[in-house]
C-alpha cells in the first residue's frame, strides 16, 4: 500500500459503528409489525441512504399498511440514538486521525447521510476540526455509488487522486471509490462483512490495522 498524501473517510461504519444500530431500528419497527428484514435485503441502504432502495416502501409492502412516517420517523430515530448515546470512536481511529495529523495528511470525510448527521456526531466526538472539508448529501451531492462525493472530497484536498486514499466500508461506496478513479481501502464491520467489496484495492481488518499498514508504507 502506498502512504498517501490524503485520505477520505466514509463515516457510517468506518468513524462509527453507526450501521448496526440504524439496521436494529429498522429491524424493531419490522418485528413490530410482525415482519423481519435480513442485513442482506437491507444491504443496498448500506453506503447510499435510502435513496436506492427504502426499508419504509419495502414494510409497506410487506404489510399493506400506509404509515405516518412524521410519526414513525422521529420514534424511530430516538431509538437509534438511544442506541448510540454511549458510542465512540471505532477502534484504531483516533490513533489513526493522530498519526495523520503527526504526519501532515489531509483529510476530509465524504458520506450519503446527511449533514445534520455527520457534522453532529463529528462534533460531539471532538474531532470535526480535525477534517479540511465534510461533504454529505444534503450538500447536493448525488449519493454513493455515484463518484460525486469523492471527487468533491478530493478537489478539497488539491491532490492528484492517486495521491489520496478513501476509507470505504460498503460495496457502494467501493464501487463510488472506483467510479471516481481514487485508490479504496475496504474495512468491513458487521454489517458489511458479507458485502462485496471486491473494487476495493486493498482490505484490512480494522483501521488499526490500516493504521499499521500505513506506518510501513513508502
Amino acid at each position: 500500500m502506498r502512504r498517501p498524501r490524503g485520505i477520505i473517510f466514509d463515516f457510517d461504519g468506518v468513524l462509527v459503528d453507526t450501521e448496526w444500530a440504524i439496521y436494529q431500528s429498522w429491524v424493531q419497527l419490522y418485528a413490530r409489525e410482525g415482519q423481519q428484514i435480513s442485513i442482506a435485503t437491507y444491504s443496498p441502504c448500506l453506503g447510499a441512504g435510502y435513496s436506492h432502495w427504502n426499508p419504509a416502501d419495502h414494510l409497506e409492502k410487506l404489510t399493506g399498511k400506509k404509515y405516518d412516517w412524521e410519526v414513525e420517523t422521529p420514534a424511530r430515530q430516538a431509538v437509534l440514538e438511544a442506541d448510540l448515546a454511549r458510542a465512540g470512536l471505532m477502534d484504531g481511529a483516533l490513533e489513526l486521525l493522530d498519526w495523520c495529523a503527526e504526519q501532515g495528511i489531509g483529510l476530509t470525510v465524504a458520506s450519503s447521510s446527511s449533514r445534520r448527521w455527520v457534522q453532529g456526531w463529528l462534533e460531539r466526538l471532538g474531532i470535526y476540526e480535525r477534517f479540511d472539508g465534510v461533504f454529505t448529501r444534503t450538500d447536493g451531492y448525488a449519493v454513493k455509488p455515484d463518484p460525486a462525493l469523492f471527487l468533491a472530497a478530493c478537489n478539497c484536498l488539491n491532490l492528484p487522486k492517486e495521491d489520496c486514499l478513501i476509507v470505504e466500508d460498503t460495496e457502494n461506496g467501493t464501487i463510488s471509490a472506483r467510479n471516481a478513479g481514487i485508490p479504496c481501502v475496504a474495512v468491513p464491520n458487521r454489517m458489511t462483512e458479507s458485502c462485496d467489496l471486491s473494487r476495493a484495492q486493498y482490505r484490512v481488518a480494522s483501521l488499526r490495522a490500516l493504521l499499521t499498514e500505513l506506518k510501513s508504507a513508502q
